[in-house]
């Protein structure tokens, strides 16, 4: 592996058997080629032996984090793996990918040229270009002076053949069997060595990995036992406190378990990444050994701890700024155990009071970076469950509060009418249990659903509901919210006067409490209500100091709205380039963030941008570009809206046939949904019909 500081990629395998230590020799590797990739190092274990190995997709979405922690979860392949190649490209990266399942998993992952790509894996498969190096078992000289490095213990060479031609010459059974030696000063490594010969007869079809680690197990006193078995609950890395958790110790005693178990070397610890981790053949046979008992309480105990350690990270990325991207990369650094812990939870509702119960937190505790995180799905699988968790509870409060955020999901799908079904609901419960903070939620949600199907004195009616209540409980924030929504209600109505009053009222509350989210939204509100009354300038005077305060706190969502609409302002003053500028740059960060329903209103911009600058053909790109996100996340206002754009501009170019059946795609929804305008577009859609004949 000489040519690795060349400038095309290189790729490296590494294969063999469970426990010839792949993966050791793959991280000294890394160690000594990272000063060559300077731009990063990378390491995933892709879990190829397990049932369900790492989605290609994750591995990409795991790099990119690197780069950009705020990206949330993307399903979309083909745009995952250009941001994926985009992102690599001119960089100097090196990604250690472990335990492949096989070539189908790691092809996609080939980075551009420049950077290395190493491969660990028990199976041997063939890639273009792969630079292959199979490890057999260790030469017996090897696996002799192994044993006596970790046992640090004077052993005969008849001896140090016996037991190493017993551990297979396999470096984690000769780890073991050392430790075993050094913790056992007790046994000579003669009678080691005949227990070892004698497990072989007794257990034949063990392999030498299991037999070693076996007696290492039998050697341990019950309690040390026990907690070996419980730390099988942890599907990757893991550090003090969570093991102390699971555990149910304090740290001094955690520390001390922990450092008998790497005596023992049962347990291993990463320097750099200050955590410790178990070998999955170990993480295998520890979870074979636990009793039903122990397993469960250590899998309660895990769910627990990491349902607390999401609402840390969810409070953390409250405090906005840095600590948004803080939280965010701590997410992902746990993700797998958070992940493990709400699946366990699953898998025991209903059994398990406690997993019931988690059910219904962890999807609150975690709400704004899971809603980041989770593919929308995935987010919709996780509320799902939260709602039976909570009927299963008879917990009527947490029944609210996960119809609440259903209803939430299914308006940012698009879908006004189910987001409304259950926000009523929400409200029932809210009424009858007394809950006020979560009638006011109900009634300010159902007030946005309306305002989305057109029906925007209703929404008035409830956001109106929302304000007393807000007042009467003194929910300053819960007010400033819902004198905003009635602004955006009175600036549908076209009262743009009016719409400024409560903007500027939002906008009062918010820097009084020092919400600075809050303000942001409100000068944001304030200068689209300037755009409305033909005063851009002023619009632009508002949109700036938005867009100061969504970088301030890390609003990365609210920077590129802020971009988004200093371009339809600048459009509005007839700078179209300067328009241009501003949606490309709202595109980039909408990309970055994953948030795919900017993304498409920032390629719509662009549509109507190049079509003011006479460029069809451009526009039209842009539109279908825009339509193909609505369809994919499920978006239909925005495939409404987006296929009416493109019905017009299609019209402009007396493609007329097309025009009918994009712009029909509005109409049908809009009938669908009730839309009081939707007699009246079917009409202009008529008018187009009739002059193709």
């Amino acid at each position: 592996m000489t040519d690795h500081i060349g400038r095309g990629v290189t790729i490296s395998g590494i294969h063999g058997l469970g426990g010839i230590g792949k993966t050791a020799l793959a991280l000294v590797l890394t160690h000594q080629l990272k000063d060559h990739y300077p731009h990063g190092q990378f390491y995933l274990d892709l879990q190829g032996t397990q049932e369900q190995p790492v989605p290609t997709l994750d591995a990409m979405l795991h790099v990119l984090r690197g780069f950009q922690p705020q990206l949330p979860q993307l399903d979309d392949a083909n745009q995952v793996h250009s941001l994926y190649h985009s992102q690599l490209s001119d960089k100097r990266v090196l990604l250690l990918m472990d335990n492949a399942a096989d070539a189908d998993q790691v092809a996609p992952l080939l980075p551009p040229a420049g950077s290395l790509l190493l491969v660990t894996s028990r199976r041997d498969f063939v890639l273009p270009g792969l630079k292959p190096l199979n490890l057999d078992t260790l030469p017996r000289d090897q696996s002799c002076n192994l044993l006596r490095q970790v046992s640090d213990r004077d052993i005969t060479d008849d001896d140090a053949d016996a037991i190493a031609q017993s551990c297979g010459d396999l470096p984690l059974a000769l780890r073991v069997a050392g430790g075993y030696l050094a913790m056992r000063p007790d046994t000579t490594p003669d009678r080691y060595a005949a227990r070892l010969a004698d497990e072989a007869q007794r257990m034949g079809d063990l392999s030498e990995v299991d037999r070693s680690i076996g007696l290492t197990f039998a050697a341990l006193d019950d309690q040390l036992h026990d907690r070996m078995c419980g730390l099988s609950v942890f599907p990757q890395r893991f550090d003090l406190s969570a093991a102390a958790a699971v555990w149910d110790v304090d740290t001094p005693e955690a520390d001390r378990s922990l450092g008998s178990l790497l005596q023992w070397s049962l347990v291993q610890w990463n320097d750099e990444a200050s955590r410790y981790r178990l070998h999955d053949l170990v993480r295998l046979i520890s979870e074979r050994r636990s009793s039903p008992d122990v397993l469960t309480q250590a899998q309660r105990r895990h769910a627990t701890y990491y349902a607390g350690l999401l609402q840390k990270m969810n409070d953390q990325y409250l405090e906005g700024g840095a600590a948004v991207v803080e939280s965010l990369s701590w997410f992902d650094a746990e993700r797998e155990n958070i992940d493990a812990g709400f699946a366990w939870a699953q898998r025991r509702m209903g059994q398990d009071e406690v997993a019931t119960q988690l059910c219904v937190e962890y999807p609150d505790a975690g709400a704004y970076v899971l809603n980041l995180r989770l593919h929308p799905q995935d987010w919709l699988s996780w509320l799902q469950t939260q709602l039976a968790a909570a009927r299963r509870l008879a917990d009527r409060r947490g029944e609210g509060a996960a119809l609440g955020n259903l209803g939430l999901a299914y308006a940012d799908l698009g879908d006004p009418r189910k987001a409304i079904e259950h926000h009523e609901q929400h409200l029932v419960i809210a009424r009858e249990i007394g809950h006020l903070q979560g009638e006011a939620n109900a009634l300010g949600n159902l007030g946005l659903a309306y305002a989305h199907l057109g029906n925007t004195q209703k929404a008035i009616e409830h956001h109106e509901q929302y304000l007393a209540i807000a007042r009467e409980i003194g929910d300053r924030r819960g007010e400033g919210n819902a004198l905003g929504s009635l602004g955006s209600a009175c600036a549908d109505l076209g009262d743009a006067h009016k719409a400024i009053e409560h903007y500027e009222q939002h906008l009062a509350v918010a820097r009084e409490i020092g919400d600075r989210r809050g303000e942001g939204n409100a000068l944001g509100n304030l200068g689209s209500a300037y755009a409305d009354l033909g005063d851009p300038r002023k619009a632009i005077e508002h949109y700036e100091q938005r867009l100061v305060i969504a970088r301030e706190i890390g609003d990365r969502r609210g920077e590129g709205n802020a971009l988004g609409n200093l371009g339809n302002a600048h459009a509005d003053l007839g700078d179209t380039h300067k328009a241009i500028e501003h949606y490309e740059q709202r595109l980039v960060i909408a990309r970055e963030i994953g948030d795919r329903r900017g993304e498409g209103n920032a390629l719509g911009n662009l549509s109507s941008a190049y079509a003011d600058l006479g460029d069809p053909h451009k526009a039209i790109e842009h539109y279908e570009q825009r339509l193909v996100i609505a369809r994919e996340i499920g978006d239909r206002q925005g495939e409404a809206l987006g296929s009416w754009n493109l019905g017009l501009l299609l019209e402009s170019q007396e493609r007329l046939a097309e025009a009918v059946a994009a712009m029909e795609v509005r109409v049908a929804f809009e009938r669908e949904i009730g839309h009081p305008d939707a007699e009246k577009h079917a009409q202009d859609v008529e008018e187009i019909r009739r002059r193709i004949k």
